[in-house]
């Protein structure tokens, strides 16, 4: 089985389903390497205490929270691959079955949903509306940064509801 075999959909994506998918993780990436340091200690910035967390409590924690991060920013690519119409057949007793579209629609357009609500915090905070405010950082540099970094990852929960919007659009002739 070849490549262009295994990523052969029923239907075309549209290129932009296809570049945005490919984008995704790279959104995701300078978030969960902002939060490395974090794990150690290193505040980046961020005037507050230090917390008194044992090195692999903090470490675990980031380290896990980013490697999961990056996991569903790649599975977001099952939205423009057969991976997300038909089981891989590497799957005992499942292999090679079709996939209902709502099986996939659903945990999608949950997860960009709650992206979105979970970054709209980033919007409140950073633009200080509604009275939110961020944590103080020691110099603008350091704030700057945080806001670039951080609005990348602002991105990724629209770009999953786009995705999963073309998804449904394709899928969709194909579940009549």
């Amino acid at each position: 089985m070849t490549s262009t075999t295994i990523h052969r959909t029923e239907r075309p994506v549209p290129r932009w389903a296809e570049r945005t998918a490919r984008a995704i993780p790279w959104l995701g990436l300078p978030v969960c390497l902002w939060r490395l340091p974090i794990g150690f200690g290193f505040l980046m910035g961020m005037d507050l205490p230090r917390m008194e967390l044992p090195l692999w409590a903090g470490v675990g924690y980031v380290g896990t929270l980013s490697l999961l991060s990056e996991a569903f920013a790649l599975l977001c690519s099952c939205l423009v691959r057969r991976s997300g119409e038909v089981v891989p057949p590497w799957v005992p007793g499942l292999g090679g079955r079709p996939i209902r579209p709502s099986v996939v629609l659903v945990p999608a357009t949950v997860a960009g949903l709650a992206l979105t609500a979970l970054t709209a915090d980033w919007v409140l905070t950073t633009f200080h509306l509604a009275g939110f405010e961020d944590a103080p950082y020691v110099n603008g540099w350091w704030r700057a940064l945080a806001a670039v970094v951080s609005g990348l990852f602002v991105l990724w929960g629209p770009l999953v509801l786009a995705l999963t919007f073309a998804y449904y659009r394709r899928r969709r002739r194909v579940a009549r």
